[in-house]
């Protein structure tokens, strides 16, 4: 028995809707970093809150696009399904903050380097997460 609500498997359909999630997300990444950028560098904030604020406008822009997108979805209640991505999104950003302050901060990679691996490690989170509970 399959003990998660939905099985997944390898069809074409799910390729496609994680292909369309990685788009999203790549256009995540420039948001994300652009904000980062300007808090950071701009303005002389802290790293890790200018981390969080580029992670933060990088989620909204990301649940407005996979909503229309990526999982069509039809939902009334976009408040809740909202609050449903905002919560996968504030653990992705708990494993993207964990990685910069890992990689940055103990091991003394370059800031923006550190902050490709984060993306990457919320990134699988945040789909399987969306999929099966948000979007679900």
């Amino acid at each position: 028995m399959n003990p998660l609500p939905l099985k997944i498997e390898l069809t074409r359909e799910f390729l496609l809707k994680f292909l369309k999630f990685g788009v999203v997300g790549l256009s995540g990444v420039f948001v994300n970093f652009g904000v980062t950028y300007v808090c950071k560098e701009w303005l002389k904030w802290n790293k890790y809150l200018s981390n969080i604020l580029g992670f933060i406008f990088a989620a909204t822009t990301n649940y407005l696009l996979n909503r229309w997108w990526t999982f069509e979805s039809t939902n009334p209640q976009v408040g809740v399904e909202y609050a449903k991505y905002f919560g996968i999104a504030v653990i992705g950003l708990g494993i993207d903050t964990f990685t910069v302050w890992l990689l940055n901060g103990k091991l003394k990679w370059n800031f923006y380097l550190s902050k490709v691996f984060a993306v990457g490690a919320s990134t699988l989170w945040n789909f399987f997460g969306n999929l099966l509970f948000t979007f679900a």
